[in-house]
């Protein structure tokens, strides 16, 4: 994009606040990622608190310990 016959340059902040943005938003579906990873089958439960209460910093950590909690042998 051109203006005023010079070429349009995105400023430095912008970049900034693009790249912290993604990775912000990676990291809001971190505990979902990982009980699908781990092959849990409450990856929906998981997906869905980490959605509606991952907002919250208490639901966001009540979905990554569901994510992260032992197996026991009957699941999987």
């Amino acid at each position: 994009m051109y203006v005023d016959g010079a070429r349009y340059q995105t400023s430095t902040a912008t970049k900034v606040i693009a790249v912290v943005a993604a990775i912000l938003t990676a990291g809001y579906m971190l505990p979902w990622a990982i009980a699908a990873l781990r092959d849990l089958r409450t990856h929906v439960s998981v997906g869905l608190v980490n959605l509606l209460l991952g907002w919250t910093i208490i639901g966001w950590i009540v979905a990554l310990v569901m994510s992260l909690r032992r197996l026991r042998p009957d699941e999987g």
